[in-house]
């Protein structure tokens, strides 16, 4: 598969269109949060995968703190150390806030207890072994308070204010998605290794970017053995399970697009090669985004028109760093090249259509169009599998209803692939 047409049944040996709803990857929408279990439905889906917890005393710093992070997690608020050690032992969160501010804060006061209110809760929080093992967050307003004394002697996070919400969010990404991959650890093989090579090679593609040195497409190749290997094991349903509540986004949807590309064309029974290309193909074709602007790529609402060309940009931006990769398939930069396209000749960015488009790009368009509906963003909410390949089955004129139609029964017919999807 080096760019050619993928070998499809007889069954599949025309396209239909297909349009698009205005929906995918680069749609932003708006935000849906709330709180909940951990298990998987139709109305969790509506809901951010991890849950963070905020103990504050004081009711101002309690608002903000939610405000800045309900969009993108389930946040338990807590004003007190007691209620939150008594709630939380039974719903472990993924990171603890805790915030030293008192209440009089709020009406210009100072209250000498409040810091030692927030520390004696931090040290309570070390009397029991599940809480102990969450990641704590100190937030103070005095980087001498016994707090911040505390946590730098622990070495542990500590944000002094004013904080800014993109300092607050990474502190709280980093510990997350270091939670997310220590539990990969669990996992058998192959799907760790799909896990943990892909998200190492993806985690070094900036600094590939920066270095302007070539890249060797073996090293991708090679992060995504083991997650063809999952997919021709028909172990993938892991991998997918894995990466929920990881919060590098574009890693998160790339890997899906891999594993559903990937498992797509197992079903349609092309050679491991030509699925080792596909992986490939869905792992890399949005590394472009990497170098987007986060407010752009995360914005709320609809983008501007200047905005959307700087989203659209990712495109060739992704292109650009495939130029860095020594022997890449065409297969590969076909994927990064032509995910976008449409079947009637309205997408980007060089507004192919029909017979100009063979169906390794329209597989692609297919597939990262159900990863864009049935991923969780922070401007909203996932899709249900069922609901997203409804919508797409409208979408006349800019997917191939024909491979469309062979991609549902795939994940009909893939035990628990809906679930995990």
């Amino acid at each position: 598969m080096d760019g050619g047409a993928a070998t499809r049944p007889a069954r599949a040996a025309a396209g239909g269109g297909a349009a698009d709803a205005g929906t995918g990857s680069d749609t932003n929408a708006n935000t849906v949060s709330g709180t909940g279990s951990n298990t998987v439905s139709d109305t969790d889906r509506l809901r951010p995968p991890v849950r963070i917890a905020v103990i504050a005393a004081c009711p101002a710093q309690r608002s903000a703190l939610r405000a800045a992070l309900e969009s993108r997690y389930r946040v338990d608020v807590f004003a007190d150390g007691d209620t939150a050690i008594a709630w939380l032992r039974e719903a472990l969160p993924m990171v603890i806030l805790i915030d030293d501010a008192a209440p009089e804060a709020a009406a210009g006061g100072r209250s000498a207890a409040a810091p030692w209110s927030a520390l004696r809760t931090v040290h309570r929080l070390g009397f029991y072994p599940d809480l102990a093992r969450v990641p704590l967050v100190g937030l103070t307003g005095d980087a001498r308070s016994d707090l911040a004394l505390d946590f730098r002697a622990g070495y542990r996070p500590l944000l002094v204010k004013p904080i800014r919400r993109s300092a607050l969010l990474e502190t709280v990404a980093d510990l997350v998605n270091e939670q997310v991959e220590l539990a990969w650890q669990n996992l058998a093989e192959p799907q760790r290794a799909a896990l943990m090579k892909t998200v190492a090679v993806f985690n070094g593609v900036t600094d590939m970017i920066d270095a302007g040195r070539p890249v060797p497409y073996q090293t991708f190749r090679q992060s995504c053995s083991p997650l063809v290997e999952a997919v021709r094991g028909g172990a993938f349903r892991a991998v997918l399970e894995g990466v929920r509540g990881h919060d590098n986004y574009t890693y998160v949807h790339s890997l899906r697009v891999a594993t559903f590309l990937c498992y797509f064309g197992h079903a349609l029974g092309l050679p491991e090669s030509d699925l080792t290309v596909l992986a490939t193909g869905g792992l890399l074709h949005d590394v472009g985004k990497m170098s987007i602007p986060h407010e752009v790529l995360n914005k709320p609402g609809r983008l501007s028109s200047g905005e959307w060309g700087v989203m659209k940009s990712h495109v060739p931006r992704t292109l650009d760093f495939m130029d860095l990769v020594n022997e890449v398939p065409g297969g590969v930069r076909l994927i990064a090249a032509q995910h976008h396209e449409k079947l009637d000749g309205t997408g980007y960015p060089a507004g192919l259509k029909g017979a100009e488009l063979n169906d390794l790009a329209r597989m692609a368009a297919i597939v990262d169009v159900f990863g864009a509906l049935t991923d969780h963003r922070a401007y909203k909410a996932a899709m249900a599998p069922e609901a997203a390949l409804d919508l797409m089955h409208g979408m006349r004129g800019h997917l191939d209803h024909v491979l469309l139609a062979l991609f549902r029964e795939m994940l009909l017919d893939a035990a628990g692939a809906m679930d995990a999807a």
